[in-house]
């Protein structure tokens, strides 16, 4: 089994974001249904809503995400571990909930054969584990085909493929504690796209976040309520800490995985 020790190497006072003043707060749910009718936006009708996987409270619903530099404000948030370990502010480099990977399902028809959703990954996995085995992976299927892809590209969203040096543009470093989230590193607000969709019939949708390599570390992703619509999403608010992410690194943490 994979066990991480943590050593602290002259850990410094964390930068807060003056404008990140307030954490995330999440409520863990099992109620399928609920989650799914969080995410229907227009034009969209959800149906057959199904949730499993082993993390325990790995799945829930978010607010407070616009304040603490998400992206967006609410939704729900699918996770490794508990949805509670997402919320700021980051004091610790290596929670991790029980359980490894929370799946949620559903039909869904639409009226145009397309649809569009947000999202944001994030991880305790950023950013000593880049390049490593422990490469947590998000997966949104429409109809079997992943469409949670870095955009432009065919590449899936996990850690290896998205990071302070993989697509970096895509990305946002919280190990120095810049935004009020846990993680120590998240995306940038993506948005997947489906078409070609049976306007007549029921397609479906199946989200997997999943610990890779081991249990430890915990991943989640932040789903933008109402966003999965037939309409095209509109402006999403730049977080407001960004511009402090050249200051660097204040407080450095030197992690490790051991094999016992």
């Amino acid at each position: 089994m994979n066990v991480r020790t943590v050593f602290a190497a002259s850990v410094a006072a964390l930068a807060f974001a003056g404008t990140a003043n307030a954490t995330i707060t999440t409520t863990a749910s099992t109620d399928a249904a609920a989650l799914a009718g969080a995410l229907a936006g227009d034009g969209v009708v959800i149906s057959n809503a199904a949730l499993s996987g082993t993390a325990v409270n790995g799945a829930g619903f978010f607010s407070g995400g616009s304040a603490a530099g998400l992206g967006f404000d609410e939704g729900i948030l699918l996770a490794t571990g508990d949805v509670a370990n997402a919320e700021g502010p980051n004091n610790s480099g290596s929670l991790s909930g029980p359980g490894s990977s929370t799946n949620l399902s559903f039909d869904f028809t639409t009226t145009t054969g397309g649809v569009f959703f947000q999202y944001v990954f994030g991880s305790e996995e950023y950013e000593e584990f880049v390049g490593s085995n422990f490469n947590d992976t998000f997966t949104l299927l429409i109809n079997g085909i992943n469409v949670a892809l870095i955009p432009g590209t065919s590449t899936g969203v996990a850690i290896n493929n998205v990071n302070q040096t993989t697509n970096s543009a895509y990305y946002r470093s919280n190990v120095a504690g810049v935004f009020d989230l846990q993680y120590d590193g998240f995306t940038t607000v993506l948005t997947a796209t489906a078409t070609g969709l049976d306007t007549m019939g029921v397609n479906t949708a199946e989200f997997f976040i999943t610990d890779i390599g081991d249990s430890d570390y915990d991943s989640g992703v932040f789903i933008r309520g109402g966003s999965l619509s037939v309409d095209p999403p509109g402006e999403v608010p730049a977080p407001g800490a960004l511009s402090l992410l050249g200051l660097g690194v204040l407080g450095l943490a030197l992690r490790r995985r051991k094999l016992a």
